[in-house]
């Protein structure tokens, strides 16, 4: 199972992923409408360039716009989930390497043992929280469907599998099997479901930025206020 996991469908997953992004991007950008989106783009490239930037750089800062001002708690909790959530798969020294032997390169920065630890904590529990949070407030629970549920689950998996592994409890060449094949499940959903926005999100903020840069009072000189 771990030759298989390491090896052929490693591959599968990762070509899955890169090849089903294309598509989604895209498929993104060619249902934009040209009169309404396209047009306007075209003729004010420098201020829709400007906008996208903006709108993008607002979105990564932790509290950099009102909507995460209005939410501080689950502010912190979403990027206490997505930090862990991004640098640990790319920067893990356990990962690099296995770049290294099954891609021939391998990324210039390593964590360290001790903050890769408190990244993977800082994570599960932000994702626990996350998850308690559409179990009790009402507003969030009623938009949560199964599907939800599924990709809630899906995301926290590699975590929890990692963790049992690194800290070795019980069988730990079970834990790391099933830590390879849980994030070879998350390169395969990321095409087919809302972990799409783990590159859309550039592909959706861009856009919005160059629409309100352009055609929502950026001419004029307004800002949106994000």
């Amino acid at each position: 199972m771990y030759t298989l996991l390491t090896g052929p469908a490693f591959y599968i997953a990762l070509g899955v992923c890169i090849i089903g992004m294309i598509v989604r991007f895209y498929q993104y950008f060619n249902g934009l409408s040209w009169q309404l989106d396209r047009v306007a783009y075209k003729e004010y490239p420098a201020m829709g360039f400007k906008g996208a930037v903006r709108s993008i750089y607002k979105w990564l800062i932790p509290y950099g716009t009102y909507g995460w001002r209005a939410q501080p708690v689950m502010a912190a909790a979403f990027f206490g989930f997505h930090v862990g959530a991004i640098l640990l798969p790319l920067f893990l020294i356990g990962h690099n390497v296995f770049l290294k032997e099954k891609l021939g390169f391998s990324l210039f920065f390593n964590l360290s043992t001790p903050v890769a630890d408190w990244l993977t904590w800082i994570a599960v529990i932000s994702l626990l929280f996350l998850l308690l949070r559409r179990l009790v407030l009402p507003e969030v629970r009623i938009m949560t469907d199964r599907k939800d549920w599924g990709i809630l689950l899906i995301s926290i998996a590699p975590f929890i599998t990692g963790m049992l592994a690194r800290y070795q409890v019980g069988d730990y060449s079970f834990w790391l099997t099933a830590h390879i094949l849980t994030g070879e499940i998350v390169l395969l959903a990321i095409p087919f479901t809302k972990l799409s926005h783990v590159f859309l999100f550039f592909a959706s903020r861009a856009q919005l930025g160059m629409d309100f840069g352009i055609k929502r009072g950026g001419l004029k000189g307004s800002k949106m206020a994000w």
